[in-house]
């Protein structure tokens, strides 16, 4: 093995996104576990590093090797967790040095100090490169039949953890949820919405697009869709899942949600943007009625392997749906042009 190919990116330099054909081996201090590369899938967080907004390389790097949301064959595993061929994730964050109280238990996701490391964002390589490593504790086995779409794991894992802290929330008292509502119909949007169909669920998504798949994937799942604003909804929902990050969407939903309520919100707002709200208002609703907002992001281990059980749940065809382009890797710079009806991109090493 004489190098590999990589995409990545000067981070801090905007449009710096190149593919290396010749990158280095992926180093043994990575992890025991040597991975072939069959796909990564590109998100918002990828076009936001490649803008130069943030990003960190590795210590003693000036480049950082992208992707996150992973996905391969094990090719050897020295250790014995995995056989080769195995398929198989890699979990993106990293607990920091010190370590805090809750990265020393495992819940890296939930870091008091941020000096977490992310693979593909912050001090670690990422995925998007022909072979990977990975430590043992940080892989993740998928069902054989997720090969066409186990790249998905990595932001199911993010709508794992969401749900299951909204069920926590609900357990402080008698809580007999009925609906849900989910705000964006993104991957994360769509991914929530089956995590609530799996549990039983009325799940009504919003979002502004008529056209495109969006609503046909929703109707597929069981699921209502709505164009409409949060504020024209007929009902109150026991549940939000609020996927856009859009102040006024994020505003609304705050105050849609019914008594006892619980609002979970996984969008990241850009910022820079004020608008007028009643925040007494607010505070009267959320008070009177019980209800809890709270955010969410990344994963740990526990919600990789209930994302992993989900989608091996989950109708194939339909997650395979979710993926509107699949771009081999000399093609790698149409990956990260977003498209007007994508809904998932992923970079094939396999083409």
């Amino acid at each position: 093995m004489n190098g590999v190919r990589a995409v990545t990116v000067a981070p801090g330099v905007a449009d710096s996104l190149r593919l290396d054909d010749d990158w280095p081996e992926p180093a043994a201090e990575e992890g025991a576990i040597l991975v072939q590369a069959v796909a990564v899938g590109v998100c918002g967080t990828d076009q936001e590093i490649i803008a130069g907004e943030y990003g960190e390389a590795p210590p003693g790097q000036e480049r950082l090797v992208l992707g996150h949301e992973s996905l391969g064959r094990v090719l050897e595993d020295p250790s014995g967790t995995l056989q080769p061929g195995d398929l198989v994730a890699g979990i993106v964050r990293h607990p920091d040095p010190v370590p805090c109280p809750n990265c020393a238990v495992g819940e890296w996701d939930m870091c008091r100090n941020g000096r977490y490391t992310e693979h593909g964002i912050k001090g670690l390589p990422g995925f998007a490169r022909d072979r990977w490593r990975v430590q043992p504790r940080f892989a993740v086995r998928l069902d054989p039949a997720l090969a066409p779409v186990g790249m998905l794991l990595e932001p199911t894992s993010v709508v794992a953890k969401a749900w299951d802290h909204i069920e926590r929330i609900g357990s402080r008292a008698v809580w007999q949820p009925q609906s849900v509502l989910v705000t964006g119909a993104g991957p994360i949007g769509l991914l929530a919405a089956l995590l609530g169909i799996q549990r039983g669920l009325s799940v009504h998504v919003l979002d502004r697009n008529t056209t495109g798949p969006k609503p046909e994937l929703v109707r597929a799942l069981g699921a209502t869709y709505h164009t409409s604003t949060v504020a024209e909804l007929d009902f109150a929902p026991d549940v939000v899942v609020e996927c856009t990050g859009a102040p006024v969407v994020v505003m609304d939903a705050m105050t849609k949600a019914g008594t006892n309520g619980i609002v979970c919100l996984t969008g990241v707002s850009s910022g820079g943007r004020t608008i007028d709200f009643d925040a007494g208002a607010l505070n009267r609703e959320l008070v009177l009625e019980n209800n809890v907002v709270f955010g969410s992001v990344n994963a740990n281990r526990r919600h990789w392997e209930l994302a992993a059980e989900a989608l091996a749940r989950a109708d194939q065809a339909w997650l395979s749906s979710l993926i509107t382009r699949r771009v081999p890797v000399a093609s790698y710079a149409d990956a990260y042009t977003s498209g007007g009806t994508d809904i998932k991109v992923v970079l094939d090493f396999e083409q």
